[in-house]
């Protein structure tokens, strides 16, 4: 790896040749399975005003810590040990994440605060450790993010130590500056923004690993209902319920699979400015996918235990509310991929805020069948005018 320009521990990036993910990347995931999980059931167990957004807010840590360690292991290379080294300590950091997350706003505040705070800078200062002299302008794009990562640190380890609202206000400021800094750039005074150059990533990994946070997310839906099912009598509505849910989660993979993660792929791929789409499209747009389907699962769980009967406010609010934020996601990852809006996203969220006005008359057995059958229409819709696209083009193309 001496001869590597780029430096000893960055990945070698060959010409129309994809770097694949790694199996300590694919290891290091594993710790955010768990994460996801105690979101949901945090969700679950506090669904009030203040409590959903405690809960949004540590979703919002948990996908940008994750989401940072991808850029970095874009760049750097896992199948080196240092960097794998790097990795195990990230996962022994985000294991003290995952836990404090039920306790984060009570008991566990300041290690769920000082877990964040040292992987954020902690890995920055690693891979600003690993740039070359030479590499002036990667290395002075590390400082600026070191910059206001270490900024960001010191809200997060003030509010650790504060107590309710005021750690709920000095953690919203430290979540404010890092989702901030990278639509200014990082810029900081006398020293000016990065690039968009210097954040040039491998296009296909990129994609590939935030296509595998989407599998996170529903297969802990999956086995959560699962494991749900499993303890309910199976009387017809819970085995109903639990088919809605089921089916839910294929329409969501179909969605986003079927054909918006291989269009992303191959975009960005060969994009010349790859950092530019790779912070807008999955860095920031695949936030209320996720989102959505953590909203979901949560409803599918709150459907399995109570499917007849009036629907509560939670099971309204998360049963319409999760496939709406998948679906606003999905449309605005696929529009910065493909340039337009999908038509079947647009009616599949309007046919949802219609749903809405209805909820509380239905069932949540029927509210849960309803959705579900919104989001297998919007996923069959979009795959056959697709492939009536695709039709039109190859016919223009033989004339």
């Amino acid at each position: 790896m001496t001869d590597n320009p780029r430096g000893a521990m960055f990945r070698m990036l060959l010409p129309d040749q994809h770097n694949r993910v790694t199996y300590a990347e694919l290891f290091f995931d594993l710790v955010f399975v768990y994460a996801v999980t105690q979101i949901s059931h945090t969700l679950l167990s506090r669904f009030t005003p203040l409590g959903a957004v405690q809960v949004t807010l540590l979703l919002l840590a948990v996908w940008w810590v994750w989401v940072y360690t991808t850029w970095i292991t874009n760049w750097l290379n896992p199948e080196l040990t240092p960097v794998r080294i790097l990795l195990f300590l990230l996962m022994l950091g985000g294991l003290v994440l995952s836990t404090s997350i039920p306790t984060a706003f009570e008991t566990r505040g300041l290690w769920f605060a000082t877990a964040y705070a040292a992987m954020q800078v902690g890995r920055t200062m690693f891979w600003l450790a690993s740039i070359p002299p030479h590499r002036t302008a990667v290395r002075w794009n590390a400082i600026r993010i070191l910059v206001w990562l270490s900024a960001s640190a010191v809200f997060w380890i003030l509010g650790g130590f504060a107590q309710g609202y005021s750690r709920l206000m000095l953690w919203t400021a430290a979540l404010t500056i890092e989702y901030v800094s990278p639509a200014v750039r990082f810029w900081i005074p006398r020293y000016g923004a990065s690039s968009v150059e210097e954040w040039s990533v491998e296009g296909g990994h990129m994609a590939e690993r935030c296509a595998g946070f989407i599998i996170i997310a529903l297969g802990e839906a999956v086995v959560v209902n699962a494991a749900t099912f499993a303890d309910l009598s199976w009387t017809v509505e819970t085995v109903s319920a639990f088919v809605s849910a089921f089916v839910g989660s294929i329409a969501m993979w179909w969605i986003y699979f079927h054909k918006g993660a291989e269009a992303g792929s191959e975009l960005i791929s060969k994009s010349r400015e790859s950092g530019r789409l790779a912070r807008l499209a999955y860095t920031y747009l695949h936030l209320p996918i996720v989102a959505g389907i953590i909203g979901s699962a949560v409803a599918d769980e709150l459907v399995l235990k109570h499917p007849s009967g009036a629907p509560d406010l939670r099971t309204i609010s998360t049963a319409i509310g999760g496939p709406m934020l998948f679906l606003i996601g999905s449309i605005l990852f696929k529009h910065s991929i493909r340039g337009f809006l999908q038509l079947s996203h647009g009616v599949g969220i309007v046919a949802l805020a219609i749903l809405a006005w209805f909820a509380r008359d239905l069932s949540p057995l029927m509210l849960s069948i309803l959705t579900t059958a919104i989001m297998i229409v919007v996923a069959v819709w979009e795959s056959m005018s697709l492939r009536t696209s695709r039709q039109a083009q190859s016919e223009a193309i033989s004339a």
